[in-house]
């Protein structure tokens, strides 16, 4: 501990002159975490659709009005001409297209199948998936209505409730957990804490260190009586209390802003975020025996964050990764952390389930603190 209270405070005094790296350390977290929490919605809805109805009798307008009450689709558009139809899809106005074939309506009244073309635009694949397996639940549930009335109206069905009423033969009886509403905030913004804490402190812990070599303090800093432990400690420790703080403010904001809810120990939360503080210390600490500049060191924190937002399981899940990719993501610290953070706070998660994802955090903290700490002291050496 020589020497430790001094570097302690002359960080903290560093920290106060740099206005920048306070408004980093608290305020860009929370800007983040309202603009991204906001901004990302996988909820897709109000595709917009142009309808070209050419039978346009009951069962035609029955079947845009159920297009519509789905609210995945908008329609924006009724056209009266192929070319116009066509015309609306190519210049992307619309992404999805109806057409309604002139016998719709009376293949229907015949007890004939009828024909109904969707024509979707595959260029963004989300929203064609979900426009596609939309359209598809709506014919089956207008085919079904169909057929069960068609059974009442001749005193046949293929099965009967209790009370003696058609109904289909198998009923899934389904009930969401942890998160009922699905709401696409309730997913990202637990992920967005673990980005936002891993970005601020790799940037903060890099470039403050590397800052002192172009400086050329850290060399001041050598030939003064201080031990390498109380130099490491002090650099260090002021970036964890404002990472503390900073995580203090992000979980705030998520509990009332965007209103998720700590299911689960507040208490175990906050000590296995303590586990990611110090491991993404320990990665700026990385950063800042690398790099020789701080342009260097901004270059290396973009090296690490990019594979940590895309391949984390932030955004995109990672079961569905190619194998060699899914097995890369379990050397990023942040993969262990966006799924403690879940379990706790959306599943309401205890310790013994969350076990497999606290060792990987844990040994990535012991490898990359091992790795800083060496390459450090060799620095100094």
């Amino acid at each position: 501990m020589n020497g430790f209270m001094a570097i302690f405070l002359k960080e903290f005094a560093h920290i106060r002159r740099e206005r920048s790296t306070i408004v980093f350390a608290f305020v860009l977290p929370a800007f983040l975490l309202i603009v991204f929490g906001f901004a990302i919605d996988v909820t897709i809805e109000n595709i917009p659709t142009v309808v070209l109805n050419l039978d346009g009798r009951m069962e035609s307008r029955e079947l845009i009005a159920a297009l519509k009450n789905t609210e995945t689709f908008e329609v924006i558009e009724d056209v009266q001409d192929l070319q116009s139809f066509h015309d609306a899809l190519e210049s992307g106005r619309a992404k999805t297209g109806v057409l309604i074939p002139v016998e719709y309506s009376e293949r229907l009244l015949r007890s004939e199948q009828a024909y109904v073309q969707v024509l979707i635009d595959g260029s963004d694949s989300q929203v064609a998936t979900t426009a596609l397996n939309t359209v598809n639940l709506l014919t089956i549930d207008l085919s079904i209505r169909r057929a069960r009335a068609f059974g009442e109206k001749l005193g046949i069905a293929p099965a009967r409730s209790a009370t003696g009423a058609v109904v289909l033969p198998i009923e899934a009886r389904t009930r969401l957990l942890y998160n009922p509403d699905l709401e696409s905030s309730h997913f990202f913004v637990p992920g967005l804490v673990a980005i936002i804490l891993q970005l601020v402190l790799l940037f903060l812990t890099s470039t403050s260190i590397v800052r002192e070599r172009e400086l050329g303090t850290l060399e001041q800093i050598f030939v003064t009586p201080v031990s390498r432990g109380g130099l490491l400690l002090g650099k260090l420790l002021p970036y964890a209390i404002m990472a503390f703080g900073a995580l203090m403010i992000v979980l705030t904001l998520m509990t009332t802003l965007f209103e998720v809810r700590i299911n689960g120990s507040l208490v175990l939360l906050i000590f296995l975020s303590c586990l990611f503080i110090l491991t993404a210390l320990g990665l700026g600490l990385l950063i800042s025996t690398i790099a020789r500049a701080q342009v260097q060191a901004m270059q290396f924190a973009f090296m690490i964050m990019l594979p940590s937002v895309l391949l984390s399981g932030f955004m995109f899940p990672r079961s569905e990764m190619p194998m060699i990719i899914y097995l890369f993501s379990h050397l990023l610290p942040v993969t262990y952390f966006i799924e403690i953070l879940r379990g706790i706070i959306i599943r309401g998660a205890e310790l013994r389930a969350l076990l497999p994802h606290v060792a990987g955090l844990v040994t990535c903290l012991v490898v990359v603190l091992t790795l800083s700490i060496t390459r450090f002291r060799k620095q100094l050496d």
